[in-house]
């Protein structure tokens, strides 16, 4: 009776093992994203020598690297009217490249009744040297 439920157990065990992906179906360490391998070939240049006058900087490190702010969007519950469509509100960020914009749910949980935030944002897509005229325009970062 012993013997049997130890190899049922282990059967059990077995099982689970191999259903389960975890690590067993890449290295844990691999990138998810096969453009985020700076190790494969072609992809990470070795350093200039000291002296040799080139520069180690690659083209992408002249590319602005981007964040997303964001801003309520005035809608209430209950209400038709008051939510600011992403165009309209995108003109507070005269002057600040806009990339790419949307209108989403904030994700957070609020309050049902009549007249409170309905939750719905407006969320811009803007390099991050830029990040401090939009705070001060009223606008938040966007943490994923």
């Amino acid at each position: 009776m012993e013997k049997s439920r130890a190899i049922a157990t282990i059967s059990l065990f077995l099982i689970a093992a191999a259903i389960t992906p975890g690590c067993a179906s890449r290295p844990c360490r691999e990138p998810k994203a096969p453009e985020m391998d700076l190790t494969a070939p072609g992809r990470a240049a070795a350093p200039p020598a000291a002296g040799t006058g080139v520069s180690s900087e690659t083209p992408s490190d002249h590319i602005p690297k981007k964040l997303r702010v964001y801003k309520p969007d005035g809608s209430r519950q209950c209400e038709r009217r008051g939510a600011i469509a992403t165009d309209a509100m995108e003109r507070e960020l005269a002057g600040i490249p806009v990339h790419s914009r949307e209108k989403r749910r904030d994700g957070l949980m609020h309050i049902q009744v009549c007249g409170s935030p309905t939750g719905m944002i407006n969320l811009y897509e803007i390099d991050t040297n830029n990040l401090k005229q939009a705070e001060e325009r009223g606008f938040k970062r966007w943490e994923d």
